[in-house]
């Protein structure tokens, strides 16, 4: 017996070849959301810092908004992604040129074929828990055409690391802990059961559409599933360098592009048209308000422990002054307009103008709905990985309910709301079918599977839908 047999008799056993392949997923997953974390955080430090600037050099006009937050803004949104993409693709060249890779897709085929896919479609739908460009990208070993668009089609249900600032902003506002300020919260349970539920959502509903798929679009008899066992061996590095290198620069080459031009569309729907007070726009009212709050605190000093109460009232009051002049300016604005348009389709899921401008402004790319309703709602620039220490939490608690919460949530897990995903599906299916029928069945999926959530907690909370 060789050592490869020796290996393969753990390896690709039912029971602890399962176990010791959710540990190697685990640290692939471990790896790809705290390894990336510190170049992520570099890389939208150089992006602020490029943007403050591009602001500084300029002074405030349109020209620097559309630099600053659209050209900028948007490429960086796109860059910050790429450690996860490097990470991901270089575990994946390691384990197929190490040989592990096919002993993993034998252990999950019989799983994955009662959903009508094979094993190599369940390593795509896993990456796509990080980010779904990954795991689309990552179907390219899955050699039946059918099996690949299948598993393409339904990598974006997975919930990405772009709903979670979503997700921990309405949890955190409307299922808080019960203790020191919350005295009538939930058990501490119920916050992670909640988060948990979000993401099973996706876990549950993508191999369901996987076998609706292969029985009526994509009908086709499960492929036998052959492949051959490598023989184990240490992989190459220059193997593993050049797949990193060609998913790096094929995810900027293919997504960077369709993710700028559509940040620049929301950024001049929420920019135009700019109103005017006493002959003065909205646009150079914010910018000089910001100047004076600058000031403020500049003169109160770096440490907020020492302001006084005179400088922190101060402060408070020209912060509410230019949350109020940006709200306001953004309300009018295009984007606001539609919203209110929209408002009528919107209303059966428990959401007002506001929530469905929000919703329309997050469809080039998740991240962008907490920024907007806090922007909305009179907040500021909200940090999506601050989102549970911002105002926001109160204010939206005040407006709406749990079940138009719960709907909400619900609506950003089925949704596919990613431009650069979509361009993914059209570069990797050489069609834009796909990607408008992605598009199309995930909007109308997330619309119903909301507006249930909705109608169901409304009952069974009764005042709360208020």
């Amino acid at each position: 017996m060789t050592w490869t047999e020796r290996i393969d008799r753990i390896l690709t056993h039912r029971v602890w070849g399962t176990l010791l392949f959710l540990v190697v997923m685990f640290g692939i997953f471990q790896a790809i959301f705290s390894g990336a974390r510190p170049l992520m955080d570099a890389i939208d430090g150089a992006k602020e810092l490029l943007a403050e600037g591009v602001r500084g050099l300029l002074g405030p006009g349109p020209l620097t908004s559309l630099l600053a937050d659209g050209v900028i803004g948007g490429v960086g949104s796109v860059i910050v992604f790429l450690p996860q993409i490097l990470i991901l693709f270089a575990f994946i060249a390691i384990l197929e040129d190490c040989g592990y890779m096919a002993r993993a897709a034998f252990l999950m085929d019989k799983l994955m074929s009662r959903c009508g896919l094979s094993g190599k479609s369940f390593i795509p739908m896993l990456s796509s828990v990080a980010c779904a460009v990954p795991g689309i990208m990552a179907t390219r070993v899955i050699e039946n055409r059918r099996d690949r668009l299948a598993t393409i089609l339904v990598a974006p249900l997975m919930s990405c690391s772009a709903r979670l600032p979503v997700y921990t902003l309405l949890i955190g506002a409307f299922l808080p802990v019960r203790g020191e300020g919350h005295p009538n919260g939930y058990a501490f349970w119920v916050p992670g059961f909640t988060m948990f539920c979000m993401y099973a959502i996706g876990l549950v509903t993508a191999p369901l559409v996987a076998l609706l798929l292969k029985r009526t679009l994509l009908r086709g008899e499960t492929p036998v599933f052959v492949m051959e066992m490598p023989l184990y061996k240490w992989p190459a590095a220059r193997t593993v360098l050049t797949r990193v290198k060609d998913a790096g620069w094929a995810f900027l080459r293919r997504a960077g592009t369709m993710i700028l031009a559509a940040m620049i569309v929301v950024w001049a729907l929420l920019y135009f048209p700019r109103g005017e007070t006493d002959g003065v726009t909205d646009d150079l009212r914010v910018a000089r308000l910001e100047q004076e709050l600058g000031a403020l605190q500049a003169g109160a000093g770096p440490n907020k422990d020492e302001w006084t109460t005179v400088q922190t009232t101060a402060i408070e009051e020209k912060e509410d002054e230019v949350n109020t002049v940006r709200g306001e300016w953004k309300r009018q604005s295009a984007l606001g307009r539609m919203g209110r348009w929209i408002e009528p389709a919107v209303r059966p899921l428990g959401w007002d103008w506001k929530v469905g401008m929000a919703a329309l402004a997050s469809f080039p790319a998740r991240e962008v709905v907490v920024g907007t309703l806090g922007i909305i709602y009179n907040e500021g620039k909200v940090d999506p990985d601050k989102v549970a220490e911002s105002g926001l939490g109160p204010k939206l608690r005040e407006e709406f309910g749990l079940p138009t919460a719960l709907s909400l949530m619900v609506f950003f897990a089925l949704c596919c709301q990613c431009a650069s995903t979509l361009v993914v599906i059209r570069r990797e299916t050489r069609s834009w079918r796909w990607p408008a029928f992605t598009f199309a069945y995930m909007t109308v999926l997330a619309y119903v599977g909301a507006l249930v959530v909705y109608q169901v907690a409304a009952l069974l909370c009764g005042p709360l839908a208020a």
